[in-house]
């Protein structure tokens, strides 16, 4: 393990935390990832490997049976896994969000049926903003929910949802009419549940398959289409209609933090195949890495790994210290993405023709990384953010 990537300041149980993922990813995900990536194949030992680590309640607090651990450590723990094969992130970072939104905003008996199963990931949680239709627009979504009787009932589709098969509970955000003169105020997050799988998975609630993608492949990526579906006032997170749209930016908030930590893993995974070869290839009669146009490549990559992973502690300690973190989680996110997809490249690039073929990671690499610069917000809106909070800091006075 070279110095990349270090990070000062952690206890001997975090410490202990991260190298027990680290060897899980050595010896349980890079061996297989390529293979199961290729056959799109869910990756089910490693995730059952993943709840007995007790991965899935990194965050959640002990009282709820979960290990209680910061965001940090959270952080540090997805940047272990990214770099084994990015789409396992994925089955625990949505997991996450949806339980750190019932941390932040659930009922004491929402957080009391939940927390404690999602816990030992045996409820396992995927969050639904987008739509067909709206991309990054939140305020443009159509899914509604209506009031009947004690209760409401929902019709819409929604899309992109990670986990969204293999998922049994979905935060889910909908209008609802609030009669507010904002639309954010007319927005409801809603606690769906419904059994893991494809078809109609709940009364009115329909997953119809997944979606075929360049890459993050093996994670299940899928739409849900409501008709119909009735639910009860008891699932409105929080217990209060008109809060949802507050609710899920808190949750797309550490969202940013996990994508970074996934972007900061993926590079780092890139720059190490790329030293690797350069060492080994040959050309001209030494080895590639000793040509002064490489060796300059490699600086840059390692330069940008480090960067990035620096940028996304400072986002998760801030986010830790309960202080405002949107402008250090743009930027985290922004960085960590753009990073990731440049190092990538030149990794792809000292490999040569044999980048191109699948034997090698790095093409795996090459497909996976520009799905996080659209993830949790594409960089133009990162750019909107950070933009919007520095003319904030510095009005003119």
């Amino acid at each position: 393990m070279g110095r990349l990537c270090e990070t000062d300041g952690l206890t001997d149980i975090q410490t202990e935390i991260l190298k027990t993922v680290r060897e899980f990813v050595e010896d349980k995900i890079i061996p297989v990832a390529t293979d199961l990536e290729h056959k799109d194949e869910y990756p089910t030992d490693i995730v059952e490997g993943l709840k007995e680590l007790g991965l899935f309640g990194l965050m959640i607090p002990e009282e709820y049976g979960g290990l209680g651990e910061s965001l940090l450590i959270y952080a540090l723990v997805v940047e272990e896994i990214a770099r084994g094969w990015m789409s396992v992130s994925g089955v625990i970072n949505t997991h996450f969000i949806v339980a750190y939104m019932l941390m932040q905003h659930g009922t004491p008996a929402q957080k009391e049926k939940y927390l404690p199963r999602m816990a030992t990931g045996e409820v396992r949680g995927a969050f639904s903003m987008s739509e067909p239709g709206c991309g990054s627009d939140v305020s443009a979504i159509k899914t509604k929910a209506t009031r009947e009787g004690d209760g409401y009932v929902i019709n819409g589709q929604k899309m992109w949802l990670t986990n969204g098969g293999s998922a049994n509970l979905v935060a889910v955000l909908v209008k609802t009419d609030e009669g507010a003169d904002s639309v954010y105020k007319n927005m409801t997050t809603f606690l769906v549940e419904k059994e893991s799988g494809f078809g109609e998975t709940a009364q009115g609630v329909t997953v119809p398959g997944k979606i075929e993608k360049m890459g993050y492949k093996g994670v299940d990526t899928t739409e849900l289409v409501f008709e119909g579906h009735k639910i009860s006032a008891d699932q409105v997170l929080g217990g209060e209609p008109g809060k949802g749209f507050y609710q899920m930016m808190d949750g797309v908030e550490v969202g940013r933090v996990n994508v970074a930590a996934r972007g900061c893993g993926v590079a780092n995974r890139a720059f190490e195949l790329g030293v690797a070869y350069s060492q080994q290839r040959e050309t001209f009669g030494k080895k590639i890495a000793e040509h002064q146009a490489v060796l300059f490549r490699l600086a840059e990559m390692a330069t940008k790994v480090e960067a990035a992973h620096q940028m996304m502690v400072k986002a998760a300690r801030k986010k830790d210290s309960g202080e405002r973190n949107d402008l250090e989680a743009g930027m985290a996110k922004y960085l960590a993405s753009e990073y990731c997809s440049q190092v990538v490249e030149d990794s792809f690039r000292i490999h040569g023709g044999y980048g191109f073929s699948k034997e090698y990671e790095i093409e795996r690499l090459y497909r996976e990384a520009p799905m996080l610069l659209i993830g949790e917000g594409t960089a133009d809106i990162q750019r909107m953010i950070i933009g919007r909070r520095l003319l904030e800091d510095y009005k003119l006075r």
